[in-house]
């Protein structure tokens, strides 16, 4: 039975579950249940608070996790991370009134920085050679400058906007996160099937999520020139139809690649073209 963490609440916990509702993972989770049965694999869920779960994680009462790069980087406990899953990716970054002047890090000297993350900002500081005094707060870590409390912050950013608010500037990026599938070092050892077939199952559906498969009529004497417009490591299937003179192609195209494949597929005289989204595609 494999032990699985998840945010009992938070950012990451729908995502989490949609992913392990796409890889095959049912859970059957109520309100407020801290652990849930799981049907479809070998599992059990568990619901706990974000920061709980790092050192659950490294102590074994827990075989993996979905959680946040940042979380594990500022608590630095011995795991190991397995996937990066592409969900809540966020910067863990210093902000500054827009009111303040700033020439680089080294403008924080002497300065009280604000943030949930003590360790992560130490870190940074000490690389940078700089002294200044970490206040440790919890929430609301973006009104700090204005009330007194400090003159810089550090805390998660997505778009910016809540800093833009607040009249802060991001000025130092720390680390980039987002969400990943990380592993208790033993688990690896002793779970290492049943942890490779849910690690297996996560990549296909990732690599699902950003390709489409593409089919499309050509006629023969265009098969090369449409092979070459198609992304792919392989060629395409080429499967002969009724009429002679033509062929159809299938394919699996990526979706940063969509519109131009498509534009260059009509400019050959592509007929037909159908393009389905692929899911729990093994690839």
């Amino acid at each position: 039975m494999l032990k699985i963490a998840v945010q009992k609440s938070g950012r990451l916990y729908d995502e989490s579950l949609t992913l392990l509702k796409s890889c095959g993972l049912y859970v059957d989770n109520g309100m407020d249940q801290l652990k849930a049965e799981v049907r479809g694999f070998p599992a059990e869920v568990y619901f706990l608070r974000n920061s709980d779960i790092p050192q659950y994680l490294e102590d074994g009462v827990v075989d993996i996790a979905i959680i946040g790069e940042n979380v594990l980087y500022e608590q630095k406990v011995g795991v190991e991370v397995l996937v990066k899953l592409g969900f809540s990716k966020c910067r863990l970054s210093i902000a500054v009134p827009k009111n303040m002047h700033y020439d680089g890090i080294e403008s924080l000297h002497g300065k009280k920085i604000a943030t949930s993350y003590p360790n992560s900002v130490q870190k940074f500081l000490d690389e940078a050679g700089v002294l200044a005094e970490i206040h440790i707060i919890s929430g609301s870590v973006e009104i700090a400058p204005n009330i007194g409390l400090a003159d810089a912050i550090c805390d998660l950013v997505s778009s910016g906007s809540t800093l833009f608010k607040n009249g802060l500037e991001e000025k130092e990026i720390i680390l980039k996160s987002e969400s990943c599938l990380a592993a208790n070092v033993a688990s690896l050892n002793t779970k290492r099937d049943i942890i490779n077939d849910l690690v297996f199952r996560i990549e296909s559906v990732l690599k699902a999520r950003d390709n489409r498969y593409i089919l499309f009529n050509i006629p023969n004497e265009k098969i090369a020139e449409a092979s070459a417009v198609l992304p792919v490591l392989k060629s395409p299937t080429v499967l002969p139809l009724i009429d002679e003179g033509w062929s159809s192609l299938h394919s699996v195209i990526n979706v940063k690649d969509f519109w131009d494949v498509i534009k260059n597929l009509k400019k050959i005289g592509a007929q037909g073209i159908l393009v389905v989204p692929v899911e729990n595609m093994v690839v």
